[in-house]
């Protein structure tokens, strides 16, 4: 086992060694990112190796690109997308998972074959009608897995006006959503209460 001794990397130099195939930078952009993607991705899975699972397959498409990292954005923010793609395609290939943006946690389950009709994008349209901030707190929080704490601090509000925001986006898409969601609900038979 080859032991990487520690060392420091501005991001330019994390970024150029990672693309050049350098397992020592490798491994720090790991260490450094690996925590961050592991909580966002629990968020949805509830268990930890799928998780793991989920951002080491997230990890390896970042190695892949990284090349193509042109620095308009955060590289946080550049891996945060990359492993969200990654977990995406984890709930497509695995459908006994449904879907995996969840409105509430007490929201009810819904039959697999629901989804065929229900696509992601739907529901993404329907988010985009919702009103910049609330939209924006509801992206970061739901599909990116920032906390309360982190969105405040990035939007310049209180951790409570992005717990409201959030709960009033989720109102608006429930209301939104339940008339196609209904229809696709009756389509298979299935009655809601």
């Amino acid at each position: 086992m080859i032991f990487f001794g520690k060392k420091t990397y501005t991001e330019q130099e994390l970024v150029d060694s990672c693309a050049k195939n350098d397992r020592r930078a490798q491994e720090s952009l790991y260490r450094q990112f690996f925590p961050e993607m592991l909580r966002m991705c629990m968020r949805y899975t509830r268990d930890q190796n799928t998780a793991t699972e989920i951002v080491n397959n997230g990890f390896l498409r970042v190695y892949k690109k990284i090349h193509t990292f042109g620095f308009k954005g955060s590289l946080e923010g550049w891996i945060r997308k990359l492993v969200y793609h990654s977990m995406a395609d984890y709930f497509r290939e695995n459908a006994r998972y449904l879907h995996f943006l969840v409105l509430e946690d007490h929201d009810r389950a819904v039959p697999a074959r629901a989804l065929d009709v229900f696509y992601e994008e739907d529901i993404l349209k329907v988010v985009r009608t919702l009103p910049p901030v609330s939209q924006e707190v509801f992206r970061l929080y739901a599909i990116e897995g920032y906390s309360h704490a982190e969105i405040a601090e990035n939007l310049q509000m209180s951790e409570g006006t992005s717990k409201w925001h959030l709960s009033t986006a989720r109102q608006k898409l429930r209301e939104l959503l339940s008339p196609q969601f209904s229809m696709t609900l009756g389509a298979y038979g299935v009655n809601r209460r």
